[in-house]
């Protein structure tokens, strides 16, 4: 089991993200971890009206751990390493809160999404159980920084790698790896979300249930986790881009309240490194062709 890892608190640049690399690719299956960053800026700590221990439970704490072993079985694992309160990449690049950033919002987007208008857009007013991370507004000028700082670099990283794939074996996969609440889980332990099979072909997310069921989890689609914009970005099956999100209960291998992982960490981490070797032995995502 490891340990909690502290946050890094530095005011000094840091990565925005980082590459797990195979020896050699033989997967076009790219693995990603983009709300698993707990790089926390000392400005940011300094601004937030929540306490750090507040602002981590927005984490999908360890998820990038749990999927470490990708690049033994030929895939990427792409990691985002600032935290999802500080940008979440999993939201379109301009989907801004005019609560939090003002009616300037409304001259760049011509539509505030219902996740934005909760709290929940691409920098977040809200974190931990639905808490105010702020005490007022911020300058739009604030959002434009971390897009450039946080959010470009991500998605630049993971858009070359699914290039890289698609160049190399004719099509791409990604696999958008994730955390969910135990209490939003609704007794499943994993959620499988394809948009409704919009984001992917059907076998491969028929592929992803069947090995998840063989290795025991209890699987759901689509509810009460669809996928985000990630999924609806990078999976467009007709053009031979899939994507499929991942959401695990948090409960499977950490404390909730404390983020710990607990007993169960090592077993889960095994798990999944079958259900990873397990897609690419039946033939994975490279059978996948265009619809």
């Amino acid at each position: 089991m490891i340990p909690l890892p502290p946050p890094v608190q530095s005011c000094a640049e840091l990565p925005a993200f980082d590459v797990l690399r195979p020896a050699e690719r033989t997967s076009p299956v790219v693995f990603a971890s983009p709300h698993s960053g707990a790089n926390y800026r000392a400005e940011f700590l300094e601004r937030s009206a929540l306490p750090l221990k507040m602002l981590r439970r927005s984490e999908d704490a360890h998820v990038d751990v749990l999927f470490s072993a990708a690049p033994d079985h030929g895939a990427p694992l792409v990691r985002a390493l600032f935290p999802r309160s500080y940008v979440d990449p999993n939201r379109a690049e301009y989907d801004l809160d005019p609560l939090l950033f003002g009616p300037r919002v409304h001259a760049i987007t011509a539509r505030v999404s219902q996740r934005a208008s909760a709290g929940l857009g691409v920098v977040p007013r809200l974190a931990g159980e639905g808490c105010a991370i702020y005490e007022g507004l911020l300058p739009l000028e604030e959002a434009f920084e971390r897009l450039a700082r946080c959010y470009r670099p991500y998605h630049a990283a993971l858009a070359a790698e699914l290039a890289h794939a698609r160049e190399t074996f004719g099509h791409s996969v990604l696999i958008d790896c994730h955390s969910m609440p135990a209490a939003s889980a609704r007794g499943a332990d994993i959620v499988l979300g394809d948009r409704f099979g919009s984001s992917c072909a059907p076998d491969l997310t028929d592929r992803a249930e069947r090995i998840f069921r063989s290795l025991g989890f209890k699987v759901v689609r689509n509810r009460p986790y669809a996928g985000g914009f990630a999924t609806e970005h990078y999976g467009q099956p007709a053009e031979g881009r899939h994507a499929l999100q991942i959401e695990i209960s948090r409960a499977l291998y950490m404390d909730e309240h404390t983020l710990e992982p607990h007993g169960g960490f090592d077993a889960l981490k095994a798990r999944l490194e079958a259900f990873i070797a397990a897609l690419q032995e039946s033939g994975g995502a490279q059978s996948l062709a265009a619809e």
